[in-house]
C-alpha cells in the first residue's frame, strides 16, 4: 500500500525532558506481561525506558532515516521490534493476535504529530478491541476538547467520540521547552482507557457515530435545526425530544451521551 506523503520531518519535536519521559513510561502501569505498542518513537526517548520493562515492545516509525537508527540502537534487544511503517494502515488487531505476551490487549504510548492527531485516535478507536489502553501526547488545545464535558464551549464531536470508546484522563501539560525542538504549543498527556458504551447505550456504533456526526454538523446551530437539514420530519423530531426529556432550544454540545443516544433510539422508532 502506498505511504502517505511525507511532511518536512513529519512535524516531529523530540521529547527532551528526562521527568517527562519518566512520567509517560509510569503512565502506562505495569506492562512485565504486556506487548506495549509505541507511535513515533523518534530518537528513542521513551523506547529506551519501555524496553527495560515491557515483554514485548514494537516501536513504530515512518521516517526512513530514524527507524534504521532505532533498529541499530536496540538491536542487542530481542523484545523491541522496530516497524518502519504508517501507524495508519497499522493493523492493531494482528498485532495482538501475534502477541506473546501473557496478556493478550495491547498497551500502545505515542507522541502524535499534531496535524494527525485526530486520524490516529480514530484508527484507535476502530481497533479497541485489541487495545486496553493508550497513553497519548497530543497538543494541548485538542485534548481540552477530548476531555470536556457536555455544557461547555470545547466539547464537540471528538469528545463526543472519543468518549463513546474510552475512558479520558488527563494527566499533564508540557511546555515548548520539553521538546526539540520546541513547538509553538502546549502538549497534554492523555490517558484512554477504552470503555465503549455502545452496549450500555443500546445504540450501533456504525448507525450512531453517523448520527453524531449529524448532531454536530453545525454545532452552534439548534440541535433541531441540524436534524431537519438531515432529512428528519419535524413531527418525528418533537416526539423524540419530547420522550427524551429533551429542551427545545438545545444543542449538540449541551447533551449527555446517554441522552443523545435516547435521541438516536426515539428517531429511529419513529
Amino acid at each position: 500500500m502506498p505511504q502517505r506523503p511525507q511532511r518536512p520531518k513529519l512535524g516531529q519535536n523530540f521529547l527532551v525532558s528526562p521527568s517527562a519521559r519518566q512520567a509517560i513510561a509510569d503512565a502506562l502501569g505495569d506492562v512485565s506481561e504486556r506487548t506495549v505498542v509505541e507511535i513515533g518513537p523518534g530518537r528513542g526517548a521513551i523506547t529506551s525506558i519501555l524496553a527495560r520493562r515491557a515483554q514485548h515492545l514494537i516501536a513504530i516509525e515512518l521516517d526512513r532515516e530514524l527507524a534504521p537508527r532505532l533498529r541499530a540502537a536496540f538491536a542487542d534487544q530481542p523484545s523491541v521490534e522496530i516497524l518502519e511503517q504508517d501507524v495508519l494502515t497499522t493493523d492493531f488487531s494482528t498485532l495482538a493476535a501475534n502477541s506473546a505476551a501473557p496478556k493478550s490487549k495491547l498497551f500502545v504510548v505515542g507522541n502524535l504529530p499534531y496535524y494527525i492527531t485526530s486520524d490516529i485516535l480514530l484508527h484507535l478507536f476502530r481497533y479497541h478491541q485489541a487495545i486496553e489502553r493508550a497513553v497519548v501526547m497530543i497538543q494541548r488545545e485538542v485534548a481540552e476538547r477530548i476531555a470536556a464535558h457536555p455544557g461547555t464551549s470545547d466539547y464537540g464531536l471528538l469528545s463526543a467520540t472519543a468518549q463513546m470508546y474510552a475512558r479520558v484522563e488527563k494527566l499533564l501539560t508540557l511546555p515548548p521547552e520539553a521538546f526539540s525542538p520546541p513547538p509553538q504549543v502546549y502538549s497534554t498527556v492523555l490517558r484512554l482507557t477504552m470503555a465503549p458504551r455502545f452496549d450500555e447505550l443500546q445504540v450501533a456504533a456504525d448507525e450512531f457515530l453517523p448520527f453524531l456526526r449529524t448532531c454536530f454538523a453545525q454545532k452552534r446551530k439548534m440541535l433541531r435545526k441540524n436534524l431537519r437539514v438531515a432529512g428528519y420530519e419535524p413531527d418525528r423530531i418533537n416526539s423524540a425530544f419530547e420522550a427524551c426529556k429533551i429542551p427545545e432550544q438545545s444543542r449538540a454540545e449541551e447533551l449527555e451521551l446517554p441522552v443523545m443516544a435516547c435521541l438516536f433510539r426515539q428517531l429511529r422508532q419513529g
